[in-house]
């Protein structure tokens, strides 16, 4: 299971809605850490599959998301849990730092 792409129209059903927690990645197509962090996050979403889903917002193009969740900086990365934001992350992180992030929170 690759990342899924996320909007303002469709947040509350993918990620508020989901049975599993799910980590929503707030980036911009014009921020380099938010690029440098995207494989990572492809991968984890596939070594973690089941346990959590990985889904990308665009703050560009989903302002109003961003808005209800305080995102002031990308990449910011939200861990949301039975409709609930659990953890927030804020920057560019190795992989292996998310992984473990995911799973204190999860």
């Amino acid at each position: 299971m690759a990342t899924v792409n996320v909007e303002d129209g469709n947040f509350e059903a993918e990620v508020l809605q989901s049975s599993t927690p799910v980590l929503v990645d707030f980036w911009a197509t014009w921020c380099g850490p938010c690029k440098m962090i995207a494989p990572s996050l492809e991968e984890i979403s596939e070594e973690m599959a089941g346990q959590v889903k990985v889904a990308k917002l665009d703050i560009d193009s989903n302002q109003q998301s961003a808005m209800n969740y305080g995102v002031r900086s990308i990449p910011t990365m939200i861990l949301f849990k039975d409709g609930e934001p659990a953890a927030t992350l804020v920057g560019a992180q190795p992989k292996g730092k998310i992984a473990d992030w995911i799973k204190q929170y999860s």
